[in-house]
């Protein structure tokens, strides 16, 4: 795969992200003059700075920046991973910064949905028990709705016939369709992605993204993809790039086709 970032075109600046969150009043998901400073002494590392976004239920939107733009750093305090340094994230009406550990532990249980470069799957479980493993993380849903659910999930993703294979017997692809079902399996508010395509070829990192923009949007349900690679963006709504840490501009796919 081509790992050469491609920026957007100069000549089209898009908008500017606070201009733009400022049009989403509504929106699910709403980031707000966050930053991330890192300490060593008396050196400062701002590994985000001042970001501002907004994404409504519904949508599937591109983080696209080159390696260290600060882009997986943003997504993981969004997702209760990391926590900002200064500003506020709100999903849903809940201030994700204000939360206890214990609250974010739950937080990310039962709200959250992820999906990472690598497939990260327990590797001694089956396809079917990856998926029942969340489940059992939260217990929102009974022992029989979660072995309902996650055959529902692994035949919408084709892998109805690897369900009792580990991922080691599983293709590049399978896995990360694997990933996807388990990201699912909580019915999560919100699906965060961070490079889903680094390992696959351009053909299955294309089959994948479309399959997760299918999903989140057949769902209902909010997703945001961290990526360097410019083809995968035709899958989502909109685009915000990032570059050393600072959120410059938002657009439209389109605007940034070849």
């Amino acid at each position: 795969m081509n790992d050469d970032f491609v920026p957007a075109h100069p000549q089209d600046p898009g908008l500017d992200p606070a201009q733009d969150a400022g049009s989403h009043a509504d929106a699910i998901l709403k980031v707000e003059d966050v930053s991330k400073i890192y300490r060593s002494g008396d050196t400062e590392v701002h590994a985000v700075s001042s970001a501002t976004m907004a994404v409504d239920q519904g949508e599937f939107v591109a983080l696209l920046g080159p390696s260290g733009s600060g882009k997986t750093t943003l997504i993981s305090m969004i997702g209760g991973l990391l926590s900002p340094t200064t500003g506020s994230i709100t999903l849903a009406g809940t201030d994700v910064a204000a939360l206890s550990k214990r609250e974010l532990t739950a937080f990310r249980a039962e709200r959250v949905g992820f999906v990472f470069q690598a497939a990260n799957l327990v590797p001694f479980l089956t396809a079917r028990e990856n998926l029942l493993y969340v489940s059992t993380l939260q217990k929102r849903i009974s022992r029989k709705e979660a072995h309902a659910r996650a055959d529902q999930l692994l035949e919408e993703l084709g892998l109805a016939a690897r369900a009792k294979n580990v991922p080691e017997q599983l293709s590049g692809g399978e896995r990360q369709r694997v990933a996807i079902g388990r990201a699912l399996m909580n019915d999560p508010d919100l699906i965060l992605v961070d490079e889903p395509t680094a390992a696959l070829d351009t053909k299955l990192g294309r089959q994948v993204v479309e399959l997760l923009a299918r999903e989140i949007k057949q769902r209902g349900k909010t997703g945001i993809m961290v990526t360097h690679d410019l083809r995968m963006v035709e899958y989502t709504d909109r685009v915000f790039e990032i570059l050393d840490g600072h959120l410059t501009h938002v657009e439209q796919p389109s605007a940034l086709a070849h």
